[in-house]
């Protein structure tokens, strides 16, 4: 998936949801739950021994679910994604060696950023998007606006700190393309297999920001 599909998906998806995966063989039910729940789409964060399985099994068993690697820090990491089948990558910094990889391979790339530096860094590959991370650690949507007033090409995924209280306050926001949404799919609900619990997560979400 290129930067524009993604971006295609992620201004109609408005929240994308972040996952980790401890095992495997929650892949797939999780993915079928974020696709039920309205939200067929899914960062799965390269935290975890499981987290590369797990882009595999979605991609080749529920292919209505988007599904990319987040926490991807380097080339190693970058390199395994895509072979597994990720069709984005996020990161909560910015890397040359990724976005090279990424871009090398026409696989979406969105980089973190809390900083103009990081934000330039990124623009030296003409990225149309960031994350913007830590977002509320990092003063929030104030911190945003001060941004894209030096950067108006730019359009921002602000995650870390949103939720279902300020969501659609970022989201009003006409440089916001979406949201990292961490609380669609929370860990203890993954834990304990409540797949219904996610699916009701997320079509919460959905109902809250369409």
């Amino acid at each position: 998936m290129n930067q524009e599909e993604f971006m295609q998906k992620l201004a109609a998806i408005k929240v994308c949801p972040v996952v980790v995966i401890d095992d495997a063989e929650d892949a797939i039910p999780l993915a079928r739950a974020l696709e039920a729940g309205g939200l067929p789409m899914a960062e799965v964060t390269f935290r975890t021994e499981a987290a590369a399985e797990s882009i595999a099994r979605i991609a080749r068993e529920v292919p209505g679910v988007i599904v990319g690697a987040g926490t991807v820090l380097d080339r190693e990491q970058c390199a395994r994604a895509i072979d597994a089948g990720a069709q984005f990558i996020v990161a909560p910094s910015f890397s040359d060696e990724v976005a090279q990889y990424a871009i090398g391979h026409g696989v979406a790339y969105c980089p973190g950023t809390c900083t103009p530096t990081d934000i330039a860094n990124a623009l030296r590959y003409n990225l149309p998007m960031v994350k913007f991370f830590p977002a509320e650690a990092y003063g929030g949507l104030k911190t945003i606006k001060a941004l894209a007033s030096v950067f108006p090409q730019l359009k921002f995924m602000p995650t870390g700190g949103v939720n279902p209280q300020n969501v659609n306050d970022y989201l009003a926001f006409d440089k916001i393309i979406s949201v990292g949404g961490t609380w669609v799919c929370k860990k203890d609900l993954v834990r304990t297999k409540d797949w219904d619990g996610i699916s009701r997560a997320c079509h919460e979400a959905y109902e809250l920001t369409h």
